[in-house]
Protein backbone atom coordinates (compact mmCIF):
# COMPACT_ATOMS: atom_id res chain seq x y z
CA UNK A 1 0.00 0.00 0.00
CA UNK A 2 1.40 3.17 -1.13
CA UNK A 3 2.06 6.11 1.94
CA UNK A 4 -0.50 9.39 1.23
CA UNK A 5 0.23 12.95 2.75
CA UNK A 6 -2.82 12.20 4.61
CA UNK A 7 -1.22 9.60 6.79
CA UNK A 8 1.98 11.45 8.13
CA UNK A 9 0.50 15.11 8.23
CA UNK A 10 -0.40 16.62 11.38
CA UNK A 11 -4.29 17.30 11.26
CA UNK A 12 -3.80 19.61 14.07
CA UNK A 13 -4.78 22.59 11.97
CA UNK A 14 -4.27 25.79 14.21
CA UNK A 15 -5.87 29.58 12.81
CA UNK A 16 -5.41 32.90 13.31
CA UNK A 17 -7.31 36.29 11.77
CA UNK A 18 -5.46 38.35 9.46
CA UNK A 19 -5.89 41.23 11.24
CA UNK A 20 -4.78 40.02 14.64
CA UNK A 21 -1.54 41.50 15.99
CA UNK A 22 1.70 39.72 15.54
CA UNK A 23 1.65 39.75 19.48
CA UNK A 24 -1.17 37.68 19.57
CA UNK A 25 -0.10 34.83 17.20
CA UNK A 26 3.53 34.97 18.93
CA UNK A 27 1.69 33.91 21.85
CA UNK A 28 -0.77 31.49 20.71
CA UNK A 29 1.91 29.50 18.90
CA UNK A 30 3.17 29.12 22.68
CA UNK A 31 0.02 28.42 24.12
CA UNK A 32 -1.05 26.00 21.60
CA UNK A 33 2.97 24.87 21.21
CA UNK A 34 2.72 25.07 17.36
CA UNK A 35 5.14 26.51 15.30
CA UNK A 36 2.93 27.71 12.47
CA UNK A 37 -0.72 29.35 12.34
CA UNK A 38 -2.81 29.50 9.43
CA UNK A 39 -3.86 33.09 8.99
CA UNK A 40 -8.00 33.27 7.72
CA UNK A 41 -9.80 36.10 6.62
CA UNK A 42 -13.39 37.14 8.52
CA UNK A 43 -14.97 34.30 6.85
CA UNK A 44 -12.36 31.41 7.71
CA UNK A 45 -10.88 31.41 4.43
CA UNK A 46 -6.81 30.20 4.35
CA UNK A 47 -5.32 33.62 3.17
CA UNK A 48 -1.43 32.62 4.39
CA UNK A 49 0.68 31.05 6.95
CA UNK A 50 2.77 32.46 9.80
CA UNK A 51 6.06 30.40 10.83
CA UNK A 52 8.07 30.97 13.92
CA UNK A 53 10.44 31.86 11.74
CA UNK A 54 8.78 34.51 10.06
CA UNK A 55 7.97 36.16 13.52
CA UNK A 56 11.68 36.28 13.88
CA UNK A 57 13.31 37.22 10.44
CA UNK A 58 10.38 39.79 9.99
CA UNK A 59 9.80 41.33 13.31
CA UNK A 60 12.27 40.80 15.86
CA UNK A 61 15.00 41.46 14.00
CA UNK A 62 13.76 44.34 12.45
CA UNK A 63 13.01 45.26 16.02
CA UNK A 64 9.33 46.03 15.18
CA UNK A 65 6.50 46.76 17.72
CA UNK A 66 4.39 43.66 17.79
CA UNK A 67 1.61 44.81 19.61
CA UNK A 68 0.80 47.19 16.36
CA UNK A 69 1.63 44.56 13.04
CA UNK A 70 -1.07 42.66 11.79
CA UNK A 71 -0.70 39.50 10.47
CA UNK A 72 -1.75 40.32 6.99
CA UNK A 73 2.28 42.58 7.25
CA UNK A 74 4.12 38.99 7.25
CA UNK A 75 2.16 36.39 6.62
CA UNK A 76 3.58 34.27 3.48
CA UNK A 77 1.82 33.67 0.84
CA UNK A 78 -0.31 32.71 -1.57
CA UNK A 79 -0.08 29.40 -0.05
CA UNK A 80 1.05 26.54 -1.32
CA UNK A 81 -0.86 23.53 -1.01
CA UNK A 82 -0.77 19.73 -1.85
CA UNK A 83 -3.79 17.25 -2.25
CA UNK A 84 -4.26 15.12 0.80
CA UNK A 85 -3.42 12.24 -1.79
CA UNK A 86 0.38 12.96 -2.82
CA UNK A 87 3.05 11.07 -2.02
CA UNK A 88 5.71 12.08 0.33
CA UNK A 89 7.80 12.52 -2.21
CA UNK A 90 5.72 14.61 -4.41
CA UNK A 91 5.41 16.94 -0.90
CA UNK A 92 9.48 16.79 -0.29
CA UNK A 93 9.75 17.84 -3.98
CA UNK A 94 7.25 20.80 -3.60
CA UNK A 95 9.34 22.05 -0.26
CA UNK A 96 12.32 22.07 -2.30
CA UNK A 97 11.09 23.90 -5.23
CA UNK A 98 9.35 26.50 -3.41
CA UNK A 99 11.86 26.65 -0.98
CA UNK A 100 9.43 26.14 1.98
CA UNK A 101 9.07 24.08 5.39
CA UNK A 102 5.27 24.16 5.57
CA UNK A 103 2.49 22.83 2.58
CA UNK A 104 -1.14 23.31 3.54
CA UNK A 105 -3.16 20.10 2.65
CA UNK A 106 -6.06 20.44 1.00
CA UNK A 107 -8.87 17.48 0.48
CA UNK A 108 -10.32 17.80 -2.71
CA UNK A 109 -13.08 14.91 -2.59
CA UNK A 110 -14.81 17.05 -0.21
CA UNK A 111 -18.11 17.71 -2.48
CA UNK A 112 -19.53 20.90 -0.69
CA UNK A 113 -15.86 22.78 0.43
CA UNK A 114 -13.38 21.25 -2.60
CA UNK A 115 -10.34 22.51 -1.22
CA UNK A 116 -10.59 22.26 2.48
CA UNK A 117 -7.54 22.21 4.60
CA UNK A 118 -7.49 19.23 6.36
CA UNK A 119 -3.86 19.65 7.79
CA UNK A 120 -0.07 20.45 7.37
CA UNK A 121 2.86 19.14 6.55
CA UNK A 122 6.08 20.08 7.86
CA UNK A 123 9.53 18.22 7.61
CA UNK A 124 9.29 16.56 11.04
CA UNK A 125 6.07 14.81 9.44
CA UNK A 126 8.64 12.77 7.31
CA UNK A 127 10.15 11.40 9.99
CA UNK A 128 7.14 9.25 10.89
CA UNK A 129 7.23 7.42 7.25
CA UNK A 130 9.47 4.75 6.40
CA UNK A 131 7.79 3.59 2.95
CA UNK A 132 10.44 4.54 0.59
CA UNK A 133 9.19 3.32 -3.09
CA UNK A 134 12.49 4.06 -4.51
CA UNK A 135 15.88 5.20 -4.19
CA UNK A 136 14.97 8.81 -6.03
CA UNK A 137 12.12 9.39 -3.70
CA UNK A 138 14.45 8.28 -0.31
CA UNK A 139 16.84 10.65 -2.04
CA UNK A 140 14.30 13.78 -1.93
CA UNK A 141 12.94 13.07 1.50
CA UNK A 142 16.82 13.28 2.84
CA UNK A 143 16.94 16.32 1.08
CA UNK A 144 14.09 18.17 2.69
CA UNK A 145 15.00 16.34 5.98
CA UNK A 146 18.83 18.19 6.24
CA UNK A 147 17.95 20.77 4.72
CA UNK A 148 14.86 22.03 6.97
CA UNK A 149 15.66 20.10 10.43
Amino acid sequence: MTTTISQIMSKRLETIQAMASVQETAKKMKDQNVGSLVVVDEAGKPQGLITERDLVRKVCINDLPTSMMKNVDIMSSPLITINSNSSPSTAADMMLKNNVRHLLVIDNDTKSNPKKPVGIITPLDFTRYEEYTNDEERDNIEKILEYYI
